[in-house]
């Protein structure tokens, strides 16, 4: 083989390395976006299109021999609104609150015709009511609680009634306030700061860490009810349990560990949260116990966690249809 021949062959194998390592770069390009559509964070995932054979949750079938009636479009058309006063609508004087839980205002509103007439000159023949829904600035209240200090006569002895019972001792937080603060961070969502700037804004000064420190005491207060109900499902006889993640405590900059709420439901409408840091199968018998009492009936998913609790206890394990 001569020396041209040589080259040539060469500059042909250079050209298909290069042509085969530029396939391979764009294969890994798109070997790299599928894995992030599966394993990404979720605002990186790709949601794919609804999948036309696959039958969405809550879709009804029609029934067989069921006539199915048939149906047309109709072109969208416009109406005048009606030139009525706002206050006078039938809607507006219609009640749309629970007259028994929320405080009403009565606002009463003078008729000006009326008001150069003697009473003998007009009658009032009935009346007409209308419902505005108003807020009020901050529900905050401070208890002001005086005792009296007396000094006997004849003994010359002090005596002053203590001070009543809080539901922490020695703290000036009122138990409405406790619950008030755990009703709106945990049931509403509302971060402790966001509550100690509307309690600023509302004229009243507390420090940040003291909020913090009133939900861990009042946390506290609650984990015998937490006890005695957790205790309750696991002497039911038939109890259902799941597994959710949860982002708890800090991995890296930026990054948090994966844990897990176990939530347990009873058959008296209890339910608990049992929260471990994993998702072994140890936390099954660590929520439960080993105990399960006679005829006892465990419904769950397809998880094989619950399918070894089952065994080893001997309760009848019924899996959920959707699994």
């Amino acid at each position: 083989m001569s020396a041209e021949q040589v080259a040539a062959l060469l500059h042909s194998n250079e050209i298909t390395i290069r042509a085969q390592q530029h396939q391979i770069d764009a294969l890994k390009h798109q070997l790299e976006w599928f894995k992030r559509q599966v394993f990404g964070s979720k605002s990186e995932r790709f949601a794919p299109e609804p999948d036309p054979v696959q039958i969405p949750l809550g879709a009804v079938l029609p029934v067989p021999g069921q006539t199915v009636e048939a149906r047309k479009a109709v072109p969208a058309h416009t109406r005048r609104v009606p030139r009525r006063d706002s206050t006078s609508e039938a809607a507006d004087a219609l009640p749309f609150f629970d007259e028994a839980r929320v405080p009403v205002q009565v606002i009463p509103v003078a008729n000006l015709q009326a008001a150069e007439l003697s009473p003998d000159q007009y009658e009032v023949i009935g009346e007409k009511v209308s419902y505005r829904l108003a807020q009020r600035p901050g529900s905050y209240v401070v208890l002001k609680y005086v005792r009296p200090v007396i000094k006997r006569l004849d003994t010359q002895a002090i005596h002053t009634p203590a001070a009543p019972a809080g539901v922490l001792e020695g703290s000036r937080a009122d138990v409405s306030f406790v619950a008030g603060l755990l009703v709106e961070k945990f049931a509403y969502h509302l971060p402790l700061y966001r509550q100690h700037q509307r309690l600023i804004d509302a004229g009243i000064t507390v420090s940040r860490p003291w909020l913090t420190q009133l939900c861990q005491q009042s946390i506290g207060l609650l984990e015998p009810v937490y006890d005695a109900q957790l205790d309750s499902i696991r002497a039911s006889r038939v109890k259902a349990m799941d597994e959710t993640p949860i982002k708890a405590g800090r991995v890296s900059h930026g990054k948090m560990k994966t844990a897990f709420f176990w939530p347990v439901y009873g058959e008296r409408d209890e339910v608990c949260f049992p929260y471990f840091p994993t998702r072994a199968g140890a936390h099954v018998r660590e929520a439960l116990g080993l105990e399960p009492g006679a005829g006892a009936v465990l419904l769950s998913d397809g998880y094989a966690a619950y399918a070894s609790y089952a065994q080893k206890t001997g309760l009848t394990h019924a899996q959920c249809w959707a699994h």
